[in-house]
This record gives C-alpha cells, structure tokens and sequence, in this order.
C-alpha cells in the first residue's frame, strides 16, 4: 500500500468538505441497515450520544476493542490519532496526547494522562494490564480543566466496565493459544439475584513464554505470568436509586523485561562509554562506567580487573544485532499487583436533578529486577587480580566468592546488608550489575457531583472531588564492581555488625504524599434551539510533603572507624550521625500548589447530523520536588513548577448519507508554560521547566456503504515548539564544541567539561599541566577527552601556579578563563556538566507529525445463522524524537502495524472461532528510548512494539 498516496487522497477529501472539527469515532456492532451506531458516552459526567458532545473523544466499544484486536495500551494508541504510548525506564509508561506526555522523572512527577476507571482517578498499573470485560472505553483529547481538571493536561482515558444485567442470566467465555506457547483465558458469568440485586464476575489469565532470547544461557526472558478478576454487584432498591460496588484484583510474577534492548555506539576512548553519534549493537565501554572504574588498577592497584591502557570488563563481549536477542544470563524479575474497590451511588432527585457519588481505594505494587548494563560481562578468570583479591581477604573472598569460583553480588535490598551481611542476589562466572525498581501506592478518593435537567434554557453541573495518596519508592544499583572495591576501599573489618553504607546505590523515597481536593462547576445556557454556551471552572489545591533517603555509592564502612565519613570515594548524599547505627539524615521537603483552570464553549446543532463547536480550555498539572541529588556535583532548585495549557480548538461533529458516513476532526493550538522536561546530571534526574507551542489536526471517519462492509479512517497533524530554552546535553557534554575537553572524573565516574570563556582552548589548558591527564579524542564528538579529577582541574582554574599561568600568556594571580559554577550559598565551586546547547525550535519527544490508520471489516451472512467477520486494519506512526534535544541519535523512525483477524460466528453468536495475527510484518519498531546516567556509560534503553503474534481462539456466549 502506499502510505502517502493514501494519506494524500484522504485529506483531500476532507478538504472538499472544508471542515475543522473534533475528533470522535465510535465502533458499534452491525446494525441491521446501513447506518452507523452511535454510542454512549460520559465525558461530560453524564450519558450522551458521541456525535453529541462538543468535545475531542474516541470512543470503542466492547466488541470494537475485540474487532480491532485492542488488547493493551500498546494497542490501543495505534488507533488513536495524535496519541502515542511507551514503556519508561523506571517501571512507568507515557500516554502522550497532542504532544503533551511524561516527561517528568521523580517520585513526586504525576501524569499528564489522567486514568480513570469509571470516572474515577486512579493509580492503576497502565502498561500492564489486559482489557477484559469492558463496556467502552473513552479517550479525550486535549486539557480537561473542568470535570476531569486534576493533571488531565494531555487528556483522560476512562475505562468504563460491564455492570449487571438484572434481567436475565448471562455467562461467556473464552481461550485463546498462539505463539510463544501463549495461553489466554477469559470468562463472565452475570447473574440476577432478583429484580434489584444482581452479580457480575470476570476474569482473565495470560501464560507465555518470553518475547526475547538470551544466548548466554540459551533461554528466553520477557514472559508473562498474569491474571485479574473483577466482580460487580448492582442493587437498585427503586428505579431512582443505583448502587455498584465493584473489586478488581491483577497480579502478575514473571521474568518481564522492563528497559528493553540496550543500545550503544562504543566510544572508544572510554571517557563517555556510548558515543553520541548513533546507535548501534554495541556494548558500553566499561572504562566510563563506575564499576569500571572502582575496579581498575589505576584506583586499585595490583587487585585491580583492568587497566584504562587495556582491554576493559565489556572488551569482546558481542551484543546480538536484534533486538530480541540479548547477551545476558540475568533472568529479570518482575513483581506487580493492584487492588481496587469503588462504590457509585446514582440517585435521582425528583425529574430535574441527578446526584452521583463515586468513592474507592486502589493499593498498587510493583517490583522489578534487571540486568542494569543489559549484558555479561567478561569472565573472571581473566582478570589477573582475584587470586591476589583472595589471598589479601580471605575473610571478604568467602563472602564474594561461592564455591563453585562464581563471583557473587549484592542483593539491592532496604536491608542494605549486601554480600557482606550474608544477602546475595546472583552468583555467575563473569560480573554483573543489577538494577531494583520498588514501589507501593495507595490512593482512595472520594467525588460527588449534582447535575441538572431543567426545561427552560438554564442547566448545571457542580461538584467537588478529594484524592489521597502515598507512595514508597527505592531504585538500587548493585553489582559484583561495587562489592569488590568495597572490600578493597573499606576497611578489612568487614564482619563488623553495623555499616555506615551499603555497597550499593539506592535512592529511597519515602513517605511522598498527595493531598488534593478540587472544587469544580459547570453551567449550561441555551441562547436559542440549537445554540448553547457553556462555561466551566475548577479550582484545584495539591500539597506534597515528600521524605527523601538516598545512598550514593556507598561503601561497607563500620561505625566508629576511623575513616567513617572520609572516603574520597562518594561520600553520603546525607550526613549519617556515626555514633547511632542505622540512623541516617533525611531530606524532608514539601510544596503546595493550587490553581484556578476551566473551560469556555460555544456548539452550534447545525442540523440534527452537524455540530459544530468552539472551546477555550485552561489546563493544569502540578509540580513537584526534583529527585535528590549530590550537591558537591552542581546546584539546582529543589522543586519544579507546575505546568500550565491554554487551550484553543474549533472542531465539527457530522453524520452524512443517512448516517452512513461519520465525519469528525478538529484543529487546535496549545500555549504551553512551564513544561516540565527531565535530564540526567550526574546520577540523578533532574526537572526543569520550560515553555512550548503545539498546533494541529485530526481527523476520524466510520463509512458504512452497505450492511456488509465498514471502514474506519483516522489522520492526523502535529506541529510542536519548544520555545527559548537551552540544556547541556549528557550525550554530548562539550556541546559539540571543539575547544572543550570532556572529564570522566576518576573517581565518581561523573562527566564535568572544561569550557573556554576567552582565547585559551582547554586542550591548551592540559597541553601547559600535563600532569591533569592525557587527553584522547572522543567517538562522535568534535572535541577530546580525559580520565581526570574535576577537583584538581577546579583547583587549577581557580588557583593556578605562576608557571600555569605564564604558559597560557595569562597574568599570576586570577582564576583562569575557563567556566565554571559558583554555589551563592558559599559551597565549594564546581566545574560545569556540559556546554548548554539551544532547544529553541526543537519538537517535543513522543510527538509524531503525522500519523493516519485504515482499517476494513466486511461481514458474510450465511443462510444458516452463521456469519463470517473478516478484518484488516493498518497504522502508521510517523517519526519522532524520543528526547527534547532532537539529535539525530533521538529520531525514532516511523513504523506501520498491520493486525487481521477471521471469525465465524455460530446462530446467534452463541460460538465462536477465531483466528489472528498482529504485527503482520514482524515490525519491532522502537516506541521510546531512555538515555541512561554517565556514570552508566550513556548507554540507551529502548523499548519496542510487541512482536509478530498469531493464533486461533474459540469461545461462546449466552
């Protein structure tokens, strides 16, 4: 198919038509003539038809989510226009609407996407679950500052579940196998206990064998291991009052895989580890790595596995060029689990008013394990510093060591006992480094809103909501490097009780809370039969008090040694008080905002079949408390803002040809302040914030020529602006600058960057006192490098001998013209962590340009009863960047999905049988990438479609 000709000819036709309107579609099942089904909706917090609302909204339906074989969040942005969706680094993912996504990293960052699950907000794990038994899902597009004002900066995805039938006994069910030896089973039994009271149960199981290959040991990782259960039970005592209390329970325990493939363009030199050039199937440069470096003879000595003059840990070690194939030998762990409960109370009041409440509590966990440089590394036997290791320390050897002669690590655990405290993780024959991802959550919220339905022209809706949240996070880094520099480093008592540090890094966030109440309200005015206005606000109040713990890179120090608190190497981000064991100083911050959003809209009921409307919608997501961070390594605020969108959109409704023609699109422009984009400086993230513009259009269709055949036609356009901004790049820290040297710090595995301010380059700098380092040139950069101390260097700029200074032709007595920072509440100076380099003009990460899906269904009815169903649909997502500096190391290229599907159907469709593929063409596109910390090597995560899958199903229903 060509993709451009086809895109080309269906704006074409929507340009004859000459409209701009919001997009909406709705996929019903066959009607019996022609015309498309319309569907109902709650977007506004109350039941309409979809082609009624005056807003931006999808909409599928139970049997369209089957049809379009819409099984997951992945599935479900294909058929999305301007939507896309990505796993992220830390356990999370990034529903990303119009532009407007995720791009906050830290405890207290919250999503633009708010997720509802029958109009309640809710923390449910979103890239995990598997849709089952669902009445529709509604996705809307564009900020809701109003009914769903709380984050919905981006939008709202609500997913809304099947209640009891009270008039009749129900049951279905279903089992599915395919490929990866997957077996899925789903089941509903609805029962009517009376005329009031009825019950409804479902579940659904999902076992297969995993996605990717680890030749190391010849296995396969990245399964799945999951199931859910959801029950209902429905009671209406009269026909003005219901009542559904319904429970959901998912669990899943597998080997997922949750950063993807690594991939990395070596840098040679050692200074960066991955160079910023490109990506390959490389492994990262283990000399720029921290567990490179506290393992080599340079700090180490004789013991040392390597030396920066020789081959390092990753030296030869081969990265298999797919990517679904890895290198490894670690089997991931993967931990998830959510509980929910929620009760809504619908009473109507007399004929006028309607009063719904929605109460419920969610209680999230999760709690994944991985290999952390995504590949082995070389055998231990090659390493000509153990057998010294375990002559020296016998006593730290007998922890290290098991007996089969593997080399053991740490366990990264809140009990920081590690190795050393009897608590390992793995054991194996070349070293290893793993990452833990830890987190609980707990939420409950309680919302009422009183709506009306006056005669005259006057209407209303007015509510208040109150969302509660607590959460605990840790990320650990542990690994066999960290163990065995701790017992070299440390002290020889290394069977002492009490430790200052683990040899591990953790960064523990604990007790973070939300408390927010939103107070919101809408009125409704007719100015004549088919004109209405319509003005909403919301006033929204978040307080976060947040308790932050974190080690960096500690080592096994007991208490009361002498050099507790003096290793030149990491110190503690928070000073510990030696003399109370276990004791450690905490960060304890807290930020509260509150703001005032809602919307303004005017539609316009052109004739029973066109709608036309014009909105101005105000936009809010919160702000928060940046990660914790070093601050003998830079200076940066503590807290980030809160994101602001002002909204403009004009957008038409319409059904043409007897309603065998649905036509919907919109245009719209964002005015975006205070974006909130993340970085990595030095092992932590960091947010900062900025502004943005976005502009564009979409477009969805549903043709329905005949009974028989449907089609569905989605399109659409983005233009987004980062405005007047400027970052230094952890890729590239010189900035792409070939007067600056690049510095891996020797001994925190950092990056910092000397950068001229006048004449002199830096390379003059190291050419006049060699003794700082001999400088190499770095792999896709313009510039060279060094392993060095940013210490010494500052020292140098700052204070420099007389000899220093006459050999640059710079006058004694005065720091040097080179960069560096000053800390104005008098902490020591610091080099800069890179040339800041403009993103003014750059796109946003996770916002395609274009992006349009077709899909096909024609149905055969046969004599007999029976019906064949048989459907193609096909998307195509356009390239993107996947960080906000757009280089072309970031250009995600664009990607097609084709899914097809047969189903025959028996009388009735009491039964049926299926068969079906998705991913046609064995895609495994990249959808989002993560850059990982310099003391990591730089190296990239990235996370894929799911691949080919097919398979045959059968189930019945009655």
């Amino acid at each position: 198919m060509n993709i451009a000709a086809h895109h080309a000819a269906l704006l074409i036709g929507v340009s004859s038509i000459g409209l701009l309107a919001a997009s909406a579609h709705a996929q019903e099942a066959s009607a019996p003539s022609a015309a498309i089904a319309d569907i109902v909706v709650t977007a506004q917090r109350q039941s309409e038809t979809l082609q009624s609302v005056p807003i931006s909204i999808s909409a599928f339906s139970g049997e369209a989510l089957e049809k379009q074989q819409i099984k997951n969040a992945l599935d479900l942005q294909l058929s999305l226009p301007n939507v896309t969706f990505t796993k992220t680094n830390f356990t999370n993912s990034s529903f990303t609407i119009r532009g407007v996504g995720d791009l906050c990293v830290g405890a207290s960052c919250e999503s633009a996407t708010g997720i509802h699950v029958n109009d309640m907000p809710t923390i449910t794990r979103l890239f995990e679950t598997e849709y089952f038994d669902l009445q529709r899902i509604e996705v809307l597009r564009g900020p809701q500052g109003t009914l769903y004002g709380r984050n919905a900066t981006s939008g709202v995805v609500n997913f809304i579940t099947n209640r009891p039938d009270l008039t009749k006994f129900g049951a279905s069910g279903e089992i599915e196998y395919g490929n990866y030896k997957s077996v899925k089973v789903k089941g509903m039994i609805n029962i009517p206990l009376s005329d009031r009271l009825g019950v409804r149960l479902a579940g659904y199981y999902l076992n297969r064998d995993g996605y990717t290959k680890d030749i190391a040991n010849n296995s396969r990782i990245d399964g799945r291991d999951l199931y859910a259960l959801r029950g209902t039970v429905r009671f209406q005592p009269s026909d003005a009052t219901t009542l559904d209390i319904i429970g959901y329970y998912f669990r899943e325990k597998d080997d997922r895989n949750r950063v993807g493939k690594q991939l990395c363009h070596r840098d040679t030199s050692g200074v960066l580890g991955c160079a910023p050039d490109r990506l390959g199937y490389d492994v990262v440069n283990g000399h720029a790595t921290i567990t490179g470096i506290l393992t080599n003879s340079e700090v180490i000595g004789p013991l040392g596995w390597t030396s920066r003059s020789g081959p390092d840990i990753y030296a030869g070690i081969v990265n298999p060029a797919d990517m679904r194939t890895v290198n490894s030998g670690y089997t991931p762990r993967y931990f998830a689990e959510d509980k929910q409960l929620q009760i809504r109370w619908e009473q109507k009041i007399g004929d006028t008013l309607d009063l719904g409440v929605i109460g419920g509590y969610t209680k999230t966990e999760v709690d994944s394990q991985t290999d952390y440089f995504g590949s082995r590394g070389r055998s231990i036997s090659t390493f000509p510093g153990i057998p010294i290791f375990q002559a020296v320390f016998p006593t730290a050897a007998a922890s290290l060591f098991d007996s089969a002669g593997n080399i053991c690590a740490s366990a990264p655990d809140r009990s920081y006992a590690g190795v050393y405290g009897g608590n390992r993780q793995s054991c194996m024959a070349s070293p290893t480094t793993a990452d833990r991802s830890t987190g609980r959550s707990r939420a409950y919220s309680l919302e009422a809103h009183l709506t009306s339905h006056f005669d005259g022209k006057f209407n209303f809706l007015a509510g208040g909501i109150y969302y509660n949240v607590k959460s605990d996070y840790n990320f650990f880094i542990a690994g066999t490097g960290f163990d065995y520099a701790a017992a070299i480093i440390g002290p020889p008592e290394l069977n002492a009780t009490h430790y200052l540090g683990p040899s591990f890094y953790n960064s523990e966030t604990s007790d973070i809370s939300l408390k927010s109440y939103g107070i919101f309200g809408e009125i409704y005015y007719d100015l004549n039969d088919r004109l209405k206005f319509t003005a909403g606000m919301r006033y929204s109040s978040d307080k976060k008090p947040e308790v932050d713990r974190a080690f960096l890179y500690n080592f096994p120090v007991p208490y009361g040694s002498a050099n507790a608190l003096t290793s030149p190497f990491f110190p503690l981000l928070y000073d510990q008080d030696p003399a109370i064991p276990g004791n450690q100083a905490n960060r304890i911050l807290s930020v509260k905002f509150g703001e005032i959003t809602g919307r303004a809209l005017l539609d316009w009921q052109v004739t029973d079949d066109n709608l036309l409307y014009l909105s101005a919608s105000r936009g809010y997501k919160s702000g928060g408390i940046n990660p914790p961070f070093d601050p003998s390594l830079f200076t940066a605020p503590a807290t980030f803002k809160p994101e602001i969108i002002q909204a403009l959109e004009i957008g038409s409704k319409n059904k043409f040809a007897g309603g065998k023609l649905v036509l919907n699109a919109s245009a719209f422009y964002y005015d975006y302040s205070n974006l909130q984009l993340s970085r990595l400086i030095n092992r932590t993230a960091f947010n900062d914030n900025t502004n943005a513009s976005i502009y564009g259009v979409e477009i969805e269709s549903v043709i329905r020529p005949d009974p028989a055949w449907q089609f569905n036609l989605s399109a659409s356009y983005l233009h987004s602006k980062i405005k007047n901004f400027s970052l230094d790049d952890s890729r590239d820290p010189s900035g792409g600058r070939s007067d600056t040297v690049i510095v891996k710090d020797a001994a925190s595995a950092a990056n910092c960057v000397v950068q001229p301010t006048g004449a002199i380059t830096a390379q003059a700098l190291f050419a006049a006192a060699p003794a700082l380092g001999a400088l190499q040139p770095v792999t896709g950069t313009n510039t060279s490098g060094v392993f060095s101390s940013c210490a010494a260097i500052l020292q140098m700029i700052a204070e420099p001998p007389p000899a220093i200074s006459t050999l640059l032709g710079v006058a004694p007595g005065g720091p040097l013209p080179f960069a560096f920072n000053r800390d104005l509440t008098g902490a020591p100076l610091s080099l800069p962590s890179g040339v800041a380099v403009p993103l003014s003009g750059n796109r946003l990460p996770q916002a395609p340009t274009w992006k349009f899906s077709a899909g096909a269904q024609h149905v055969s009815e046969f004599d007999n009863g029976m019906s064949l169903v048989l459907r193609v649909d096909l998307t195509y997502t356009g390239e993107y960047f996947s960080r906000s500096f757009n280089r072309p190391v970031d250009r995600i290229k664009g990607y097609e999905v084709v899914n097809a599907q047969a189903q025959l159907n028996g009388q009735d469709d009491k039964w049926f049988v299926r068969a079906f593929v998705q991913n046609l063409t064995a895609n495994n596109a990249i959808t989002g990438q993560y850059v990982s910390d310099p003391a990591s090597g730089l190296y990239t995560n990235s996370f894929t479609l799911e691949p080919r899958r097919y398979g045959i199903a059968a189930g019945f229903e009655f």
